[in-house]
């Protein structure tokens, strides 16, 4: 029989960063853990970033995932906020990356399509669906079941880089 899969998925935030992780052998899945990654607000955005490759890489290390998926960048409010998402993403990739996991990026309308059937699908749907998919979860809308998501889309959609 062979190793399951064990994958993390990071829904990058410099606010609320989710992270989830899921085994996943043929076409089950299993969730195993998840959890948000909250940086210091009144903290300097160097120290944040700084926080969240901390938290990012201890959350690998306790769960010893071999891959991870990781939301694209998108332009949400305005430029900063697309900026700080973005670094918030690098230090994701980098905590992974340094860590040998292999990682997959996904664009947020095809994360929703993949486990709700819609790129429109809210967050609350997108949590409904996790706890569906993965007994047990007893995960809340928000960012850790972004996160989720975002696992079972990279187990889905095995495309590197």
């Amino acid at each position: 029989m062979s190793k399951p899969r064990r994958i993390i998925g990071f829904d990058p935030s410099i606010v609320a960063c989710g992270w989830g992780v899921i085994d996943v052998e043929g076409s089950k899945m299993r969730h195993v853990a998840h959890g948000v990654i909250r940086p210091p607000r009144k903290e300097p955005l160097v120290s944040r970033l700084s926080f969240l490759f901390v938290e990012a890489q201890a959350a690998i290390e306790a769960f010893h995932p071999s891959e991870a998926g990781v939301e694209e960048a998108f332009m949400k409010d305005n430029a900063m906020s697309a900026l700080k998402l973005g670094q918030a993403r690098a230090a994701c990739i980098l905590a992974a990356t340094q860590s040998g996991l292999i990682v997959g990026e996904y664009a947020a309308k095809l994360v929703k399509k993949s486990v709700v059937g819609t790129g429109a699908a809210d967050k609350a749907q997108v949590a409904h669906m996790m706890n569906l998919l993965l007994p047990g979860a007893n995960v809340k809308a928000g960012d850790a079941a972004d996160a989720l998501a975002i696992a079972i889309t990279h187990a889905n959609h095995p495309r590197i880089g």
